[in-house]
């Protein structure tokens, strides 16, 4: 018996007009964006449905992908213990479980172990759980800890008492799951959300055993531009209160021993000056742009003299080098650095004695320094990987100058050998002359021909840098004559500060043509060519991957949009949306007519028209905090109508997560199966 084809779902057309600046949009799709109609969940089903219908053919092929990239992580596994306040803290995984177990050894790692968190077992009831925030008092006693059941990032607050295992009774709903411990070991600092915008707006003060709803306001942060949080310095001395756009800064202090204390002012806030703190000894050091250091520098002030007119120079800007951060040590100072668009680390002891840099020899890689929150010792800790180099975690002796690896990515299966991988870099011409980088990894038994697939990924937005870095999953396609490559469009800041601020607000389409223009290199160095180009890109990198396909359908055999950002002028207009009104110095506010213009030139969803368009795999989360379901689910509905080939359009709508998709790493693994099932399967290899 032949089973029932199922039709592609048509949603309703319901006209909505969009109006401003005199100009008129029309809307089809707006109800769509109603999650409480019955009728908005009958089409994300009738989508899923559908998806399930096109890919049964797949089922098996995808749970033998899951099976194989299961096997090649170590299920038994932990963390490199790090120290801190004489404790040992560890992770650790059991065979078969989704979710860490979080533990500490008091003073040696011989001690017993103390489970603190088995998330296992917090889960059991949970489509979603995620633990978050874990923050210790200072006498070690009791464990501050966020938890979000439902994937919108919304954090119920709770705290633990480690000596006897009781949950304290007060639950702080609507945070962002961190806390901040005053010194008294009683007294918390957090942040709590807008509960529609879900912006941290918000500082309350809370005594552990006292009811949230005494709990003081210490904080408003009134500009809808801003974000605001709460942490401690790592050298335990003050609380600092920070609040942040895309283009300014602002913090407060306060010492942490004085807990109902006035915070005071850093140094105001100043349009486009951006500013980091770090406390140690005498000085604040700040990482800042101040003086037009647009790759930024270090700069430092006394205690007692914190408004810029007294910061001092310490490290100078530098037109070639991008500083990214800074750790402080007792001796030494540690920065983190990107030349031509690769890190690096450089030590510098306080005496001036030594200023050396961490070699590293591989063409492109990935390095950073990882949490180190021992303030005096000789050794960091760093991470390092390659596209064909699995991460690894390791101890630099800063008096010796000898490394330790602590812990090196086991690939397990028995098949992986990183000398059977070659990852190079590239550079293609811009449609403008610019020069991009691109990061690519393949097997070295494949042959680079017009048939070879190639799948390029892309994000470019928030100066958020997508490094060239290892992937256990992505051996599934490597060893399948697959190419993997990266596009280090502008809107990141792989080339420094600069490559960001041409990748965005009224130079946001330098994203999607680099990213054009790199397909177009690939294709033409013969890397690959139309017909097994494919491309992929999430949040952000969705809005990138709609923008290609208006702009460029024919390049791409296939493309992955993972919850994507396609409706950008509908959403940039309604400030009750999460995170809208703080994104505004990233893509412009509509509300003025240059940035609306600009921005209805580019929006996926506003420009789909009557086209040809590639095969298309679309995913989303119904509880999605970032972009909101109802996007891609707009989006899809109008390609359905508008697309005039036969092409492959898919969507599949998780019902119970999120934007960071399922909080098992085995169930993540499930997504990424799904996803290279459907290049995998356009390219021939399921029958």
């Amino acid at each position: 018996m032949n089973k029932k084809i199922i039709e592609a779902p048509k949603a309703a057309k319901i006209e909505k007009k969009l109006e401003i600046h005199g100009d008129v949009r029309i809307d089809n799709y707006y109800w769509l964006n109603e999650k409480e109609n019955p009728k908005v969940i009958d089409y994300l089903n009738a989508e899923n449905d559908y998806y399930n219908s096109k890919t049964a053919h797949t089922k098996k092929f995808q749970e033998d992908l899951f099976l194989e990239m299961k096997s090649r992580i170590k299920e038994e596994d932990e963390s490199v213990p790090y120290k801190k306040n004489n404790y040992y803290y560890i992770t650790r995984f059991e065979k078969g479980k989704q979710y860490p177990i979080y533990t500490r050894k008091k003073e040696t790692l011989e001690a017993k172990e103390q489970i603190m968190f088995d998330v296992n077992t917090l889960a059991e009831k949970h489509n979603y759980y995620k633990l978050s925030g874990l923050s210790i008092s200072p006498d070690n006693k009791i464990v501050a800890f966020g938890v979000d059941t439902v994937s919108r990032r919304q954090f119920t607050l709770q705290f633990k008492n480690l000596e006897t295992g009781k949950i304290y009774p007060e639950k702080i709903e609507n945070t962002t799951g961190s806390a901040a411990w005053a010194s008294d070991n009683k007294t918390v600092f957090y942040t709590q959300k807008n509960p529609t915008t879900l912006r941290g707006e918000k500082i309350f003060r809370h005594v552990l055993g006292t009811e949230p709803s005494e709990d003081v306001e210490i904080f408003f942060e009134k500009e809808e531009a801003f974000s605001t949080y709460v942490y401690r310095t790592k050298s335990e001395k003050y609380i600092i209160i920070g609040s942040h756009s895309t283009v300014s800064t602002e913090f407060r202090i306060l010492e942490a021993d004085n807990e109902t204390g006035e915070f005071k002012v850093f140094q105001p806030r100043e349009i486009d000056l951006e500013y980091s703190i770090a406390h140690y000894g005498t000085y604040f050091y700040i990482l800042t742009n101040k003086d037009n250091a647009t790759n930024f520098k270090l700069m430092k002030t006394s205690v007692g003299n914190t408004l810029k007119n007294k910061w001092l120079d310490v490290i100078p800007h530098r037109e070639d080098t991008l500083l990214e951060d800074i750790s402080i040590f007792k001796d030494f100072l540690v920065l983190e650095e990107r030349t031509n668009g690769l890190n690096k680390i450089r030590i510098i002891r306080w005496d001036d004695s030594e200023d050396f840099y961490l070699p590293f020899t591989e063409e492109t890689y990935s390095a950073g320094v990882y949490f180190n929150p021992e303030f005096d010792t000789n050794c960091i800790r760093y991470g390092y990987n390659s596209m064909t180099t699995p991460s690894s975690v390791i101890d630099f002796n800063v008096n010796t100058k000898t490394k330790q690896i602590k812990k090196e990515q086991q690939v397990l299966g028995g098949k992986f050998d990183k000398e059977n991988y070659k990852s190079e870099r590239l550079w293609a011409t811009a449609i403008d002359g610019t020069q991009i980088p691109i990061s690519i990894v393949y097997n070295k038994k494949t042959k680079l021909t017009q048939d070879t697939p190639l799948l390029l990924y892309g994000y470019g937005s928030y100066g958020y840098t997508i490094d060239a870095g290892f992937s256990s999953t992505r051996l599934s396609l490597l060893d399948r004559g697959f190419v993997f490559a990266i596009a280090h469009v502008r809107g990141s800041e792989y080339l420094g500060r600069k490559w960001y601020e041409k990748g965005k607000l009224l130079y946001k389409k330098n994203t999607f043509t680099d990213f054009v223009d790199c397909a177009k290199f690939l294709i033409e160095k013969k890397y690959t060519s139309k017909k097994h180009l494919y491309a992929s890109g999430g949040s952000a990198g969705g809005l990138l991957m709609g923008a290609i396909v208006n702009m460029q359908p024919e390049l791409f055999h296939g493309v992955i949009a993972s919850v994507p950002f396609v409706d950008v002028l509908t959403t940039m207009l309604d400030d009750s949306i999460p995170l809208t009104t703080g994104e505004y110095n990233e893509w412009g506010n509509p509300n003025e007519v240059e940035y609306y213009n600009y921005i209805k030139s580019y929006s996926p969803y506003d420009n789909v028209v009557q086209q040809n368009y590639p095969n298309m795999l679309i995913t989303t989360g119904l509880n999605d905090s970032q972009v909101q379901y109802f996007e891609p689910a707009k989006w899809i509905a109008k390609l359905r109508e508008f697309k005039t080939n036969q092409n492959i359009l898919l969507m599949h709508t998780n019902m119970d997560v999120g934007h960071g998709g399922a909080s098992g790493r085995f169930d993540a693994l499930k997504e990424i199966a799904r996803d290279y099932s459907f290049i995998l399967d356009l390219e021939g290899y399921i029958g």
